[in-house]
């Protein structure tokens, strides 16, 4: 349909208009977003968008860069394709995302719909999102890709989504890793909208770089503006000659329990898995996190080289616990470290704003084998996808862990 290869000398405004906003505009962020061609401008190829650190009235005052291709090049499904390499350095996010050429038509955001293409932290670049926004309440469907060599800052790469009426698909490197066909919108204490609202109306493409903000965090003195970057070498957007838009939404799969009432898989440690994939546990690694976990003696065993600087930095999971709106739950677990520390356990909804079915719990382990139990009620819409978690991150701690015997059943 479109593209934009940044060949020229300065921004070609038949496809996208300067989009300034003043610090705080969204997300807590610090920077101002400019008309400057400080802040947006082609060199050598590329599209830059620069933030600049200064000062005003005696504070630390950031510009950056972002644009937008609304009302200029809007369309209605379709495959878009970016090639960028983004800065590394704390506080620092850049992105390229999509949002509705009309944002009231099924209204206010999150109600509207948002896909974002890609997101990098500049606290670690090794790690990309693809992300959808939705619904009320806020639905949310994410996907990361982790490198493990290099990382998205040493390199330019290729991000991509596939738009079409019952089905989104994010790609990295033309790597497929997030796949979307289940969402829905509406208004409050109202009925959904028909599917495949909200994303079968006109969206547009935008790229920024910001500064800080409620997910990064602030910018701190490891931080080097001379290098605060965001590079793009081309944007490229195509149409098939024709979508079925007869499409229905998908039934929900609920997880069924083991013979003896468990929804978690595996919960014993009995079987040897693969901790990477998608399937019963899985283990990761985020914001400065380092370490291991390895499957012995009918128990789980995390190794901490490095507690990172969230609690998720280090995390083990068990994801799609069904979870059903007004029954009881209970966790229930064996753990132990090498020495006295604190993790964090909850249910959590990664495609329900993150929210909480068991609240964030911090217990605190032992050197001797404890049982802990923690029941609660599921207030919020049926779920096929909650997600038992343990956090191990920024706990002042990387002692190893021991955990068996997990359970998530539910009880009268």
């Amino acid at each position: 349909m479109w593209n934009d290869e940044f060949t020229g000398t300065e921004l070609d405004t038949s496809i996208w208009d300067y989009d300034p906003h003043e610090p705080g505009w969204t997300n807590n962020e610090l920077q101002a977003y400019t008309t400057s061609t400080d802040n947006v401008f082609l060199r050598d190829g590329n599209l830059v968008l620069k933030a600049i650190k200064t000062e005003r009235s005696g504070k630390d005052y950031y510009t950056s860069g972002k644009i937008k291709s609304q009302n200029k090049k809007d369309f209605t499904y379709g495959k878009v394709v970016a090639r960028a390499k983004v800065p590394e350095g704390q506080g620092l996010w850049p992105a390229i995302w999509m949002m509705p050429t009309d944002e009231s038509f099924y209204g206010q955001w999150p109600k509207c719909g948002e896909i974002d293409i890609m997101e990098v932290l500049g606290s670690d670049t090794k790690t990309a999102y693809g992300t959808l926004h939705y619904g009320e309440p806020k639905g949310e469907q994410q996907g990361t890709v982790v490198l493990e060599d290099g990382s998205f800052s040493s390199d330019f790469h290729e991000y991509s989504v596939e738009w079409e009426p019952g089905e989104i698909r994010w790609y990295i490197d033309d790597q497929l890793y997030l796949t979307a066909n289940d969402w829905f919108t509406a208004e409050e204490g109202q009925d959904e909208k028909p599917y495949p609202a909200p994303f079968n109306q006109p969206f547009f493409v935008q790229m920024n770089l910001a500064v800080g903000g409620s997910w990064p965090g602030n910018p701190d003195e490891t931080t080097d503006f001379d290098k605060a970057e965001f590079e793009i070498d081309y944007v490229r957007v195509y149409k098939k000659s024709w979508y079925d838009s007869d499409v229905k939404k998908p039934e929900k799969h609920y997880r069924e329990a083991t013979e003896d009432g468990n929804f978690i898989y595996n919960g014993d440690f009995k079987e040897q898995e693969d901790l990477t994939d998608d399937t019963n546990w899985k283990f990761l690694l985020f914001e400065g996190g380092e370490g291991e976990a390895e499957i012995r003696d009918d128990m789980i065993v995390i190794t901490t080289k490095n507690e990172g600087t969230v609690d998720y930095s280090v995390q083990l999971v068990q994801p799609e616990m069904p979870m059903i709106k007004g029954k009881k739950y209970r966790v229930s677990f064996d753990a132990w470290a090498d020495e006295q520390r604190d993790i964090i356990t909850c249910v959590s909804a990664p495609n329900a704003g993150w929210i909480r079915y068991l609240p964030d719990t911090t217990l605190t382990l032992s050197t001797e084998k404890q049982t802990f139990t923690y029941d609660f009620e599921m207030t919020e819409k049926d779920d096929p996808l909650g997600r038992l978690e343990f956090n191990m991150g920024n706990r002042g701690s990387t002692a190893t862990v021991y955990i068996t015997n997990v359970r998530l059943e539910e009880v009268e």
